[in-house]
């Protein structure tokens, strides 16, 4: 089967696609072709294998036991040539095209402006910055720099830098002070209004230490966004974590209780083996850690 697979993909590309979307015309519309191509490409693919791919009835095509089987060939054949696009984007000599860059959300304060700026350094470049709860994946050309937190990064084949350690504390707005002053020590904590996460289960190591600290009616405002939990910091709502690279950018905020060590966040980057050395992304990552020089010296 496999041999047929390489020797005839526009047919099992068809093929797929219909397994894939399960009618005809919905894989032609995918494919940008006449629904009577669709078929034919089956029927073709079919008559060669000498097998049934599919069993047709009214609502559209299921594939087949044989037909399962084609899909997990040609699936793995496309995520091959998937895997092969986005490497080409990142070769050359030139800073030109995409570049793909991911991270977690939470971090689109500091990394945003960074693009930006790279951008408008070279403006034939088009950048991406994904974000997301998923792991955008190198080994497929997904992205070109991935930024990570946490526990060191262990995929195979990527190439892994340390890059800085976000220190985080505890800091309130001068208006919550104004109103409810300031905690003089833990033992007052409980006595205060807090700012957390949605997530009672979530393993981030402050988030561990609040839960630990404060009751849990003293978390007055939860939410699942932490742009929306700084906000609500700055406005007053109560006490809450911020890294202290972006407290010191809003600005107004007073610190209640200093880092930690076991509240800092290392963070990583990863490219893929394949694409680190090219221009692009060392262009980018030179960029990058010039900028995190001066987060440092802050």
């Amino acid at each position: 089967m496999i041999g047929a697979v390489m020797d005839n993909w526009d047919e099992v590309r068809t093929a797929f696609n219909v397994a894939r979307i399960g009618t005809v015309s919905g894989a032609a519309e995918v494919l940008g072709v006449h629904h009577a191509t669709v078929i034919r490409h089956i029927d073709s693919l079919e008559a060669r294998l000498g097998v049934k791919l599919f069993q047709r009835h009214a609502r559209g095509y299921t594939p087949t036991e044989a037909g399962h089987d084609l899909l997990r060939v040609a699936q793995a054949t496309d995520d091959q040539f998937a895997q092969l696009a986005g490497r080409i984007k990142g070769q050359g000599d030139e800073v030109t095209g995409e570049l793909v860059v991911t991270s977690v959300g939470a971090l689109s304060h500091l990394f945003v402006p960074v693009l930006a700026d790279f951008q408008q350094l070279y403006p034939d470049l088009v950048v991406r910055y994904l974000t997301g709860n998923r792991l955008f994946r190198l080994e497929y050309g997904e992205a070109h720099v991935a930024i990570r937190a946490g526990s060191v990064p262990d995929q195979p084949d990527n190439v892994v830098q340390p890059f800085i350690s976000q220190p985080i504390a505890l800091y309130a707005s001068q208006g919550y002070v104004d109103r409810h002053g300031q905690p003089s020590t833990l033992e007052d904590y409980p006595n205060h209004r807090f700012v957390g996460m949605d997530d009672a289960d979530s393993r981030a190591p402050f988030a561990r230490w609040l839960r630990e600290t404060v009751p849990d009616s003293a978390i007055v405002f939860r939410s699942g966004d932490v742009n929306a939990l700084r906000r609500a910091i700055a406005h007053g709502a109560g006490i809450g974590f911020i890294s202290k690279i972006e407290a010191e950018a809003m600005g107004g905020l007073i610190q209640i209780h200093p880092p930690r060590p076991e509240w800092t966040s290392p963070l990583w980057l990863v490219t893929h083996m394949d694409l680190h050395r090219t221009a692009k992304v060392q262009t980018f990552l030179t960029f990058l850690k010039q900028r995190a020089n001066v987060w440092d010296n802050t």
